[in-house]
């Protein structure tokens, strides 16, 4: 039986009057490929940020590769983040640094190699993400596509076990996405890691995710490949499939 990496149980989380989740329950075995989807506002990020820690549930735990995450303070969750990287949405690199130095601020941070061993490991990243030889630009110079590019490279930049994507395709065209894609899935088949992503693309659900997870009024509504989804889920997932995603 594989091994259990993340672990919810029970969660739920308020904003003021607004229940986002509802005593959700989330099991994700090393080496899946999961997506959680959901209408716009169902709770999708929040559900992915608790992964981490970014937000604590009111109610319920969360586990994560053995910390009892929802438990944790901040300082005590520097540990887990080493090894579960965050690709926000919008990438968000330091605009002030070039790309080499956005790709070794974490490696110099948490002290992995010396000053001199770093250019060869930025330079490994960025031909992971097939962007060699752009060391010197900065976030500005670089395209919507080439941006999410680069924010991947830093997020394998320590090694993670787990990688968390939220919506790693939006506002980019369908070749870019098609791209930021294979890599997902080179990643998954090269480096053995776990993935969850936040998306509402049923195109790159269907590249790259192994399980789908419905998220509705505050719960999981559906959990299973994506192909049995469109079929058999519950009218809601249907319907989802059927619109092609809808808004995220």
């Amino acid at each position: 039986m594989s091994e259990t990496l993340i672990e919810l149980r029970a969660v739920s989380k308020a904003f003021g009057e607004a229940q986002v989740l509802d005593g959700v329950d989330l099991e994700v075995a090393r080496g899946e490929t999961v997506a959680i989807l959901g209408a716009s506002g169902s709770g999708k990020t929040v559900t992915l940020k608790t992964i981490n820690g970014l937000l604590s549930p009111d109610q319920g735990s969360v586990e994560v590769l053995g910390f009892p995450v929802s438990e944790l303070e901040e300082r005590a969750l520097v540990p887990l983040r080493q090894r579960v990287s965050y690709l926000f949405q919008w990438g968000a690199l330091f605009d002030s640094m070039t790309v080499a130095e956005n790709l070794a601020f974490p490696i110099l941070e948490h002290r992995r190699l010396s000053r001199e061993e770093v250019p060869n490991r930025v330079a490994e990243l960025l031909a992971m993400v097939q962007l060699e030889g752009i060391e010197a630009l900065y976030p500005a110079e670089l395209s919507g596509g080439m941006r999410k590019r680069v924010a991947l490279a830093r997020a394998l930049a320590l090694n993670p076990e787990i990688i968390l994507y939220d919506e790693p395709t939006t506002g980019l065209d369908p070749v870019t996405a098609r791209t930021i894609a294979q890599l997902i899935v080179g990643l998954h088949r090269h480096l053995g890691v776990t993935s969850v992503l936040v998306t509402h693309e049923i195109s790159l659900v269907n590249r790259v995710a192994g399980r789908v997870v419905f998220l509705h009024e505050g719960r999981f509504i559906y959990s299973g490949p994506p192909s049995d989804a469109a079929v058999n889920g519950p009218d809601t997932v249907r319907e989802f499939f059927a619109a092609g995603g809808g808004d995220a």
